[in-house]
């Protein structure tokens, strides 16, 4: 049984597996050093509060997420946000990316997030192509943005608008004060949605 849901402190463990490879063998995260399980937990402890952090669980177990974080700390910048996605292999090619990202954007829309960005390290074929299905427009590639591996990496930056931009946007609503029926609807709605883009 496929189900997504809020992500836990106590998901750490299994979430840093599916990172850990990521940091250590490619140059999707320009991270350098995998981060202890401490510091693992303490993201998703201090993200859950502002902005939603989800979990894919295949038979019970953890086999991917999704999450948003802040793009730019001034003001102006509130109804903005920047979503991460990662699958354990045994999750990819199965549809899975797809509802579970999609949730995510249903969830920041509840929220009041109207600008949502992804930084994807150039190229990345099926990152890209995942993005441009699901309604992400390329915005611009920074060239050897970083370095990573013994090369210098591009990124691209790409955007996807989410619901209505009004003329005097109410104050971003934190994830922490949106309503809980209301994330528990959203969750539903995904949960058990049909087969959908397939990252490969």
């Amino acid at each position: 049984m496929n189900r997504i849901r809020l992500a836990v402190p106590d998901d750490a463990g299994g979430m840093l597996d599916i990172y850990a490879p990521f940091v250590r063998d490619t140059v999707v995260t320009f991270e350098y050093e995998v981060p202890s399980l401490e510091q693992f937990r303490e993201r998703i402890e201090t993200t859950l509060p502002r902005y939603p952090w989800l979990a894919l669980e295949q038979e019970g177990q953890v086999t991917g997420y999704a999450y948003a974080g802040r793009y730019q700390s001034r003001a102006a910048y509130q109804w903005d946000a920047e979503s991460s996605i990662y699958l354990a292999p045994a999750a990819r090619g199965k549809g899975l990316a797809a509802p579970l990202y999609r949730c995510l954007m249903a969830l920041l829309e509840a929220q009041g997030v109207r600008n949502l960005y992804g930084c994807i390290a150039h190229p990345n074929p099926a990152s890209e192509r995942f993005h441009r299905k699901l309604g992400f427009r390329d915005l611009a590639v920074y060239p050897q943005a970083g370095y990573k591996q013994g090369e210098w990496r591009d990124i691209l930056w790409n955007w996807l608008p989410l619901g209505e931009k009004e003329e005097i946007p109410p104050p971003l609503r934190p994830f922490g004060k949106l309503e809980p029926e209301q994330v528990a609807a959203i969750l539903e709605r995904y949960h058990y949605e049909p087969v959908g883009e397939r990252m490969r």
